[in-house]
């Protein structure tokens, strides 16, 4: 790259990003991390009303109908909030299944997930590391003592590992309300709350029950349910019969407080780009 074109400039937010935030030279700003650090980037924007495009914190639905395929279903369930212990924006942290599977679903979910191998990330049979902090070990392991103390039922995991490292065991919660903490609050770590419902309306006003909207996932074996429900989810992505799924090609941003934007795709590009009009008299 020529000089110039990339700057690297490292540093705590309240400095740089502050800094690079507020500068009247700085005329985008795109920004992924936490919510209530892009409510702060937006403010301090506001000054030179430059472009500011977010992508922030999510409480991803996952809704398992009773036509699914179960077994597929699980191994999305378990992809979708033990990827990357869970620090992930779009983490399936809340977990929603028909009332009709919800003891077979969760018997082989809690038999997974109690035999997940967490270790040294170097290691190729580790399935899952640490949290990236102590800082945020102490933040999963508070979410999970509220969880305890709001009547959820600890399914499996709920505590650290007896060894070096900022460790949490894959945590599953059953019995969970939508209007726990747990359920209303983006842990990000290796914790999911589950849910049940009766009906798809039920499971689309259950699902978009949160401040966030960055994505969502379907499983069923009908595809206009599928189709019905992702129209009605309000999120950005909706995944069906998948998770985790992502391309180039295809946008990927929030609704509601999970930011605005979208990165990947051609919508990107508009992202960085100014429209103008030129008019030439030629007579």
């Amino acid at each position: 790259l020529p000089k110039g074109v990339l700057n690297i400039v490292t540093g705590p937010g309240e400095t740089v990003g502050e800094a690079l935030a507020r500068h009247p030279g700085v005329d985008k700003l795109a920004f992924t991390g936490e919510t209530l650090t892009g409510k702060e980037i937006m403010r301090a924007a506001a000054d030179t009303l430059k472009r500011v495009s977010l992508e922030l914190g999510g409480k991803s639905p996952n809704i398992v109908f009773a036509d699914a395929d179960i077994e597929e279903a699980v191994k999305g369930a378990l992809m979708g909030i033990f990827f990357n212990q869970g620090e992930c924006c779009c983490a399936a942290s809340r977990l929603f299944l028909e009332t009709k599977i919800h003891d077979k679903f969760m018997d082989q979910m809690v038999s997974f997930a109690s035999k997940m191998r967490v270790g040294d990330p170097l290691d190729p049979k580790t399935e899952m590391g640490p949290l990236i902090s102590e800082a945020q070990f102490n933040k999963v392991m508070d979410y999970i003592d509220t969880g305890k103390e709001e009547g959820a039922e600890l399914a499996c995991g709920g505590k650290s590992m007896e060894s070096d490292g900022y460790f949490v065991r894959p945590t599953i919660f059953d019995n969970v309300r939508n209007d726990m903490k747990i359920a209303r609050e983006e842990i990000f770590g290796p914790v999911v709350s589950a849910l049940t419902f009766k009906s798809i309306d039920e499971a689309i006003e259950s699902g978009n029950q949160t401040p966030y909207g960055l994505a969502a996932a379907v499983w069923t074996k009908d595809i206009k349910k599928a189709h019905a429900a992702a129209r009605q989810l309000r999120a950005g992505t909706v995944w069906i019969n998948t998770y985790n799924a992502f391309d180039a090609a295809s946008p990927f941003g929030g609704y509601k407080q999970s930011g605005f934007g979208r990165e990947l795709g051609i919508h990107s590009l508009e992202l960085y780009t100014q429209i103008k009009s030129v008019w030439v008299n030629l007579s």
